[in-house]
C-alpha cells in the first residue's frame, strides 16, 4: 500500500506542475511547448484526481 501512496504522490505533484503550466501560472521552463497550453492544464487536473485516488485507495480498502 505504501508503493500506491507514493505514485498517487507522485502523480499530484506532476499533475499540479503540469496544471500550472498549463494556465501560465508556472512559467518554467521558459521554453517550454506546455506554457499556456489549457490541454495541459486538464491532463494536470486529471493527473492530481488520479493521484489523489491512489493516496486514498487503501483506506477505501480497509488496508490502510
Amino acid at each position: 500500500m505504501l508503493m500506491l501512496r507514493a505514485a498517487g504522490m507522485f502523480l499530484v505533484a506532476l499533475g499540479c506542475i503540469w496544471g500550472l503550466q498549463g494556465l501560465g501560472v508556472l512559467g518554467w521552463p521558459a521554453d517550454s511547448f506546455m506554457l499556456g497550453e489549457r490541454e495541459w492544464a486538464f491532463r494536470g487536473g486529471a493527473m492530481v484526481l488520479s493521484g489523489a485516488i491512489l493516496i486514498g485507495l487503501p483506506r477505501l480498502l480497509g488496508r490502510g
